[in-house]
């Protein structure tokens, strides 16, 4: 592995999204991540099928590629025995169990930084480890609620809505992995390891910075806005003749770039539109009479004509769009890896690049156990030994 986190272990005793994401971008960044899955069965991803490669979940496949796997049952006292050991020889831990429950099989905090007072302990929740709520789950869906994001999702007036992707889980990792950098960056003065803990909810809260930044200052509750932007104007999608695209009016000097490249210069004359407070206030009656000039012509043209003007403007692409797009190959976003049972198969690349530590995507998402024996070996276990824990249930190799 390659990468500016070259040389240190991660031990991943998280599964789905929240705690895996992490592990890949660590794992990206050249961590060398361990993915202890439990048994039987493994990851719960593992059981995503529809869609899949080869028989394989295309969903596991995704988030666990650059690590490497072994399949143990911690409910044995020989499969809790490998973890121990393998957590005596880590830098980091992520885990995404309700609370208490490692804990009770003798993985809690206080056991680990006993056994390595070196140890980054990262704990991704439903709530956080604090607070009346700490002992809940969580779920994406159910922090997208919770923060207020399905409150301000979607067109005025419409039903709740969530975000298209699983937001709070994906942004909870982004946090967790920078959690775990900065505490492996104070670990270099300080010699301990720490608790890293964050939670959907807070990832979900996170993302209301403008929103919340309104309720603090009127105390009213801000509304869904579809595509629109809630403090300027011109600021969101548009019909054309043959799609949609996206305007991005941000600022007086792109609105009166936005109303010549349309050829309605006459709307910056018109007391409605004068100012961006003017046009937030009287947004719908200046909507339809951009949309209607849009409408005229396909998306290409509209998207040279305001690029020429300089504005903010963009296509709205479907997800196969996108990746065929030649700036997102050009940033190495679609990656090939080759996988023991599906072949050939994409992934999304890393979305940090690093000038002199370049990260790589060189390994598959492992099969349940594809690394169980290596792992092992590097522990001091002999293949006898090996063998009879396999042999008892404790651990299990690739079919």
């Amino acid at each position: 592995m390659s990468g500016p986190l070259q040389g240190t272990r991660v031990v991943e005793l998280a599964q789905i999204m929240a705690g895996p994401t992490c592990g890949m971008l660590l794992a990206d960044m050249g961590a060398d991540v361990i993915k202890v899955e439990k048994l039987p069965g493994g990851d719960d991803t593992r059981s995503y099928t529809r869609p899949s490669i080869g028989g394989e979940s295309a969903a596991f496949m995704m988030l666990n590629r650059n690590k490497r796997g072994i399949a143990v049952n911690l409910k044995t006292a020989g499969g809790l025995e490998v973890v121990k050991k393998l957590l005596a020889t880590a830098d980091v831990v992520t885990e995404n169990y309700r609370k208490g429950t490692l804990d009770k099989l003798g993985l809690g905090w206080d056991v680990l930084q006993a056994l390595n007072p070196r140890l980054v302990y990262c704990v991704v929740s439903g709530y956080g480890r604090t607070g009346p709520y700490a002992d809940k789950g969580g779920f994406d869906l159910i922090a997208q609620g919770f923060s207020g994001l399905m409150s301000i999702t979607g067109e005025p007036g419409g039903a709740p809505v969530k975000s298209g992707s699983p937001i709070a889980d994906i942004n909870a990792d982004i946090f967790a992995a920078l959690g775990v950098v900065s505490a492996l960056h104070a670990r270099n003065t300080s010699g301990r390891g720490q608790m890293v803990d964050t939670s959907l909810m807070e990832a979900a809260i996170q993302q209301t910075y403008w929103q919340s930044a309104i309720y603090f200052a009127t105390g009213e509750n801000p509304q869904p806005t579809g595509s629109a932007h809630i403090l300027t104007a011109p600021y969101q999608a548009f019909p054309t003749a043959d799609g949609w695209i996206n305007v991005g009016g941000a600022n007086q000097a792109n609105w009166e770039r936005i109303a010549k490249a349309i050829g309605r210069e006459d709307l910056l004359a018109d007391p409605r539109f004068r100012t961006n407070g003017d046009r937030m206030q009287h947004l719908a009656e200046l909507t339809p009479l951009i949309a209607e000039r849009m409408q005229s012509r396909p998306s290409a043209h509209w998207i040279r004509e305001l690029e020429s003007a300089g504005v903010p403007v963009g296509p709205i692409n479907r997800i196969g769009d996108m990746l065929a797009d030649p700036q997102v190959v050009a940033r190495d976003m679609v990656v090939e890896v080759d996988h023991p049972k599906a072949g050939r198969t994409k992934a999304l690349g890393m979305p940090v690049k690093f000038s002199d530590t370049p990260c790589a995507v060189t390994r598959a998402s492992p099969l349940l156990g594809q690394h169980t024996d290596e792992i092992l070996g590097s522990l001091g276990y002999t293949p006898a030994q090996i063998d009879a824990l396999c042999a008892s249930g404790a651990v299990a190799r690739a079919a």
